[in-house]
């Protein structure tokens, strides 16, 4: 999937993934897709949580490794 910022929210427990994206998402335009990088299984429950909240899609998640990507669209 094409995406236009990556963040690397590796080895960061809840909630600073989640923080670190909502800061990644702040300085981006509307339609960018930003790719999170994380190792902290609490992120799947979290990005999808926030991604309703916040109305930024959440367009796809994969496993990989040991871990999780997530690609969200700023609304």
């Amino acid at each position: 999937m094409n995406f236009d910022k990556e963040l690397n929210a590796r080895n960061l427990s809840c909630p600073l993934p989640i923080v670190k994206t909502k800061k990644a998402l702040n300085d981006m335009t509307s339609g960018q897709v930003l790719k999170v990088f994380s190792t902290d299984s609490g992120s799947v429950k979290d990005m999808a949580a926030f991604a309703e909240q916040t109305g930024n899609p959440l367009l796809a998640q994969e496993e990989a490794n040991g871990e999780f990507i997530f690609y969200m669209k700023k609304k």
